[in-house]
């Protein structure tokens, strides 16, 4: 089968540089906040052009964690995206928030901007707005609502390491940004990984605290909201070997969408669009009216494929949500499906995707 994402493949020509990462770690005998942490939160706010990082367990509580600094919780309500995969949801339902959901717009299939005025409430404290499948949303939309009404912005980056616009890469816009370091992101660990980047200062100084159960200094608490939630030092390690390499990675990742986009025109499916410097490619997500009928036919031709999101949020079956409509959120939930896409797809692999969906169109036009 012809894999989503091949992290063999992507980590093997690392192989040497990895090891040797690992046993710098083991040798010094320094897991949890040690030199390798500080080191990688230091190379990656240089990266992106922010004033520092805090590292963190995984993206899910970079988002929590996001919020906790910005004191949200019980009584206020919080905006984003219901077509995201239910990460922004479960961060503002662990603080005790509401999410209130905005619909997207249908091409980028990303956060609709014109709509906020029209679903923020007086309880609106934030807006979480997602950069989905590597693509950046419109942001700077965002900002000029949340600032006009004193609202707070929290950028999620989890699939968009290392885009940019304007010559401000993703992360750099908000009063918070999170990222995830989960294996399949662009930038991935070995294992779970997030982060929480910021320019004030005093909100990095408060999600250090919140980061390691609230101390103000060593088993002495000063903050309620506090957790044990923090990168270690292998998985520091390795991001530091991976990061110079991501631009890289993410150019290869748009190669591979173009080729799609080239291979794919004409056929009646809404294909991604030409991706740019805002966009790294995390996924390559196509929507066409028979997905499923189209997903099984790649499954026969030994080809996998995924659906990246195929329950939106307020539909969910485990959680009570007020009824609200979001016509784009859910036409999209019925119709995306995702293709392989990783920096080491060589286009070869990606033509037998190609020569696979056009004979299904073929099929289809017959």
């Amino acid at each position: 089968m012809l894999p989503i994402n091949d992290l063999s493949r992507h980590n093997g020509p690392l192989d040497a540089e990895l090891r040797a990462a690992i046993d710098r770690v083991l040798r010094r005998g320094y897991y949890i906040l040690g030199p390798e942490n500080e080191a990688f939160e230091n190379e990656f706010a240089a990266y992106l052009g922010v004033a520092g990082t805090v590292a963190v367990g995984n993206g899910t509580d970079a988002l929590e964690l996001a919020l906790r600094a910005l004191e949200i919780g019980p009584g206020d309500q919080v905006v984003t995206v219901a077509n995201a995969g239910m990460y922004a949801s479960t961060a503002i339902r662990a603080v005790g928030a509401e999410p209130r959901y905005v619909d997207i717009e249908a091409r980028h299939m990303l956060i609709d901007a014109s709509q906020l005025e029209r679903v923020a409430t007086p309880q609106t404290k934030a807006v979480i707005v997602t950069h989905l499948y590597g693509r950046m949303a419109d942001v700077a939309a965002v900002l000029t609502f949340a600032r006009r009404r004193g609202i707070k912005v929290i950028e999620d980056c989890a699939q968009a390491h290392g885009a940019s616009r304007d010559g401000r890469r993703a992360g750099a816009w908000g009063d918070l940004a999170a990222f995830s370091f989960y294996p399949t992101k662009n930038l991935g660990a070995l294992g779970d990984g997030g982060a929480v980047v910021s320019n004030d200062a005093g909100l990095l100084a408060r999600l250090r605290s919140l980061r390691q159960y609230g101390w103000t200094s060593k088993y002495h608490v000063g903050m309620v909201g506090g957790r044990n939630s923090r990168l270690d030092e292998l998985q520091a390690a390795v991001l530091r070997v991976k990061l110079p390499y991501l631009d890289g990675w993410n150019e290869r990742r748009r190669q591979v969408v173009r080729q799609y986009r080239s291979g794919l025109a004409d056929l009646g499916w809404q294909l991604p669009a030409e991706p740019g410097d805002d966009d790294v490619a995390h996924l390559c997500v196509m929507r066409c009216a028979e997905r499923d009928a189209v997903r099984a036919a790649l499954g026969a031709a030994g080809i996998a494929s995924d659906i990246h999101y195929p329950v939106p949020d307020h539909r969910q079956a485990g959680v009570a949500t007020p009824p609200q409509a979001l016509p784009e959120t859910e036409q999209a939930a019925s119709t995306v499906l995702t293709l392989p896409c990783f920096p080491e797809l060589e286009a070869p692999e990606v033509a037998v995707v190609i020569a696979a969906l056009q004979q299904v169109a073929q099929r289809d036009q017959d």
